[in-house]
């Protein structure tokens, strides 16, 4: 399993779709709600000048590039901080937190929780198709309208009259150290909750709870006692200090939604855009085990994977992505060789384990869909995470995607005569 990576739209566009299968092979593509909405709002732009591609043909494109097999689509960013500021751990470094899980036992009674489907993959599905439901065409309306209704000039001069100026804050370095040093503060706890009720909208029913948790153990400072929140604070005041000291353009209304992708870092071993502000912004928040990926940087390094597998013949294609290449080719001098050596248990260049014989893979298919099928166990909801025995994914996965057979020739085959 490779590198956990968050990415943005204007990587995944520039992308081919050959490019986008390696991508989505050789890492764990997090599929982040900002994402997902963005590329619905697109339903709703003007055709470019001279272009014959409507807004239904460019989501069907992007749709097209969407990871799917490996993919993890996140749990919005206000879900987590708000069960954060309840009490609730929130997941690290490699925890990516996804939704909707159905706990089970399996037949020798072991726990674990069974993610089917979930909704963004099956609406890649149907966008791949040019299949819209109107609540779509509604939503991604809705989206554009915000974003043209927001006043972040307003913001920046509000964010002036509490001494925010370019005098007194020159770079994005010193942004975040002022946003860091308000959020690690012990004082004015009562301010900082109440920022983030309203950057997260908690609604009214939950503050006094999320308050009486805070003040019962003393206020600590928010950083320690509820480490998302602070990040989610952290990076809604370093957005606005910095267009209040005109670091980050406040005449862009899309920077609001571009600087919410900074919400899921925590949970990446790297975050990989084609977007300057990003470039600019993203790695002050990194930790040192993280890494910012420049967008041309990654796609030159995919295509050149690309370009050496071509080489493969039809029959070696045919056995799959896993099959014709369980680890990414080449040394570190390729980018995707390099994330691998560094974030990932299993190097580049360590030899995969032997294929299972026919009958293992056989047993091994029938206790994942026994496990899949198993009964709801609601008892299982009050296990730790830690102490599930196993966890399944179930994906919407093409047998081919551009070139590539992405599940073996002969599977697909069977399953369609099942059909």
């Amino acid at each position: 399993m490779g590198p956990i990576a968050l990415f943005d739209k204007s990587f995944l566009q520039s992308l081919t779709v050959d490019e986008s299968v390696w991508f989505d092979h050789f890492f764990v593509p997090v599929v982040c709600p900002i994402f997902f909405v963005e590329t619905l709002a697109d339903l709703t732009k003007q055709p470019r000048a001279g272009s014959t591609r409507t807004p239904q043909d460019e989501v069907r494109i992007l749709a097209d590039k969407s990871p799917v097999m490996s993919a993890a689509p996140c749990v919005h960013h206000m879900h987590l901080a708000i069960s954060n500021l309840l009490g609730h751990p929130a997941p690290h470094l490699g925890q990516v937190p996804l939704a909707g899980g159905r706990p089970v036992r399996n037949n020798g009674g072991k726990p674990g929780v069974v993610f089917e489907n979930s909704p963004e993959a099956e609406s890649f599905a149907r966008w791949q198709r040019s299949e819209f439901f109107e609540v779509e065409r509604d939503t991604a309306s809705s989206w554009r309208a915000m974003l043209a209704s927001l006043n972040l000039p307003e913001v920046a001069r509000g964010m002036r009259q509490l001494g925010i100026t370019p005098q007194n804050c020159k770079s994005i370095n010193e942004a975040y150290g002022i946003a860091v040093g308000l959020v690690h503060s012990r004082a004015e706890p009562e301010v900082q909750v109440g920022l983030l009720f309203s950057f997260l909208h908690v609604p009214p029913h939950l503050q006094g709870p999320i308050l009486h948790g805070w003040s019962s153990v003393g206020f600590p400072p928010l950083a320690s006692y509820a480490p998302f929140a602070a990040h989610v604070l952290t990076v809604e005041l370093f957005f606005q200090i910095a267009l209040a000291a005109n670091l980050i353009s406040a005449e862009r209304a899309s920077n609001r939604a571009d600087i919410a992708y900074l919400f899921y870092l925590p949970f990446c071993h790297l975050f990989v855009s084609s977007d300057k502000l990003h470039q600019r912004c993203a790695p002050v928040f990194l930790q040192k085990q993280q890494n910012f990926l420049w967008g041309p940087d990654l796609k030159g390094a995919l295509t050149a994977i690309n370009q050496q597998l071509s080489a493969a013949t039809e029959t070696e294609r045919q056995q799959g992505l896993h099959k014709l290449a369980p680890r990414p080719p080449g040394d570190a001098t390729n980018l995707v060789v390099e994330m691998w050596e560094r974030h990932c248990s299993m190097p580049a260049d360590q030899t995969p384990k032997s294929a299972m014989t026919p009958e293992t893979e056989r047993k091994l298919v029938e206790h994942l869909n026994a496990f899949a099928k198993a009964p709801e166990a609601t008892e299982v909801k009050s296990i730790p995470v830690d102490e599930l025995e196993s966890v399944a994914i179930q994906r919407l996965v093409p047998p081919r995607r551009g070139s590539w057979w992405v599940i073996p020739k002969a599977v697909a085959d069977k399953e369609l005569e099942r059909e």
